[in-house]
């Protein structure tokens, strides 16, 4: 039996039993489609947070204070006071960090903000002028502090587009006053909408100088964290090595295992960031592919059901010189044929739902969230559909195959 009749012969087969073909299909394609939706959104936000990392920048450097998180349970040594005055002091010197283009202190937290009858709890971010230069975002309205305001401890307030609205509706604060921590602040500038961003959304956000948000409204003396600026992309290294010197220095650190800070460079973040998304999105593709094991496991239930049910068919096309090669081919392409059917449906609904989904997020969330089609995943889905179908339809081919065509023209 040549292979195009006996893929004609497993079509007739699996047209003649249309609901039983399809309930099998079913479960491929949720296998399928769940790979491909998880590996596309996977894909779609690792590009978001990469794409919002080096937005930042590729010369900014940010200490942290605390010991470098390994695991779950470290991220507690990271809220420390490690980083102190004296730090950006030395930090500041040149002949310290000869590279540095500029550095900035920052300090954060969370405070009631109050307009007449208005409350909003904004995230508070005490800073230098130098924020608007390295996260490149300028007032829409107003203007940025100065540094003698940030020296002369001012109580000045550059907010975001959230803010505004929460505390004033439609109307615009710019030179009103809002209460923080029960201090009076004037509005000085207004942030454009801006959206979420991977790590601060600008929108819920109010920054006011390091210097007044130390005293007035967080009551400490340490930095949450101190960004530097290196003055190129190629000095970016040494830049890192020339902060780790100066602060072991600082802090008579002669060990570096024992260092209560760490410094973290744009690269490093987006090396890291990529690794977890990639990792996690593998697993949970690994999750979905169950279901395709699940699927695999119906067809080969219904192939057996198949099997028994058209004993008699396998009887008569054995009868009249079919041979056990061909009734086992006729089987088990009829088990890859609902497979890879399944497989197809399920990677054109995946990428649908993917794009559907990647509109819905750009559109209400304000994110720029771009689709993308994993290519490799529905490659390796299209073989793992027909890979489940070969498996799984190997046991039931070779029952029908085995069948003794007397026998079989005997069942009733």
């Amino acid at each position: 039996m040549v292979i195009k009749y006996s893929i004609k012969t497993a079509l007739n087969g699996l047209k003649t039993h249309k609901s039983r073909s399809v309930l099998t299909v079913l479960g491929i394609v949720i296998g399928i489609t769940a790979i491909i939706l998880v590996m596309s959104l996977g894909q779609g936000a690792q590009d978001l947070i990469l794409g919002q990392i080096k937005g930042i920048g590729a010369r900014t450097i940010a200490t942290v204070p605390g010991r470098q998180p390994k695991g779950p349970t470290d991220f507690i040594s990271m809220f420390t006071d490690s980083l102190k005055p004296a730090d950006l002091l030395a930090l500041s010197q040149k002949k310290n960090v000869p590279h540095a283009d500029g550095i900035m202190p920052v300090v954060f937290g969370s405070q009631s903000a109050v307009y007449e009858n208005n409350t909003y709890r904004p995230t508070i971010f005490g800073a230098t002028e130098l924020f608007s230069k390295i996260y490149n975002i300028y007032p829409e309205e107003g203007r940025i502090f100065t540094n003698d305001e940030v020296k002369s401890y001012s109580d000045v307030v550059v907010i975001g587009s959230k803010v505004n609205i929460q505390l004033n509706g439609n109307g615009s604060l710019l030179n009103q006053k809002i209460k923080i921590n029960g201090r009076n602040f004037k509005v000085i500038g207004i942030f454009p909408k801006q959206g979420q961003s991977t790590f601060l959304n600008f929108d819920e956000a109010a920054f006011i100088p390091y210097t007044t948000a130390q005293q007035y409204v967080f009551g400490k003396k340490h930095f949450d964290r101190i960004v530097v600026q290196a003055d190129t992309e190629a000095n970016v290294a040494q830049t890192v090595e020339d902060i780790k010197i100066t602060l072991r220095n600082n802090h008579n650190i002669t060990d570096p295992t024992k260092d209560d800070f760490f410094v973290e460079t744009q690269a490093q973040a987006m090396a890291t960031v990529g690794t977890i998304t990639s990792v996690l999105t593998l697993f949970l593709a690994a999750v979905a592919a169950i279901s395709l094991v699940v699927g695999g496991i119906g067809i080969m239930n219904i192939m057996l059901v198949s099997v028994t049910e058209r004993t008699r068919e396998i009887g008569l096309r054995k009868a009249l010189g079919a041979t056990e090669k061909d009734i086992l081919v006729q089987f088990l392409l009829e088990a890859i044929i609902l497979t890879a059917l399944g497989g197809a449906i399920g990677i054109i609904l995946g990428a649908t739902l993917s794009f559907i989904i990647s509109l819905v997020l750009t559109k209400f969330l304000a994110v720029n969230w771009v689709f993308s089609f994993p290519v490799g995943a529905a490659a390796l889905g299209l073989g793992v559909a027909a890979f489940v179908g070969l498996v799984f339809g190997i046991y039931p081919a070779r029952q029908a195959s085995k069948k003794s065509p007397i026998e079989a023209l005997r069942y009733e």
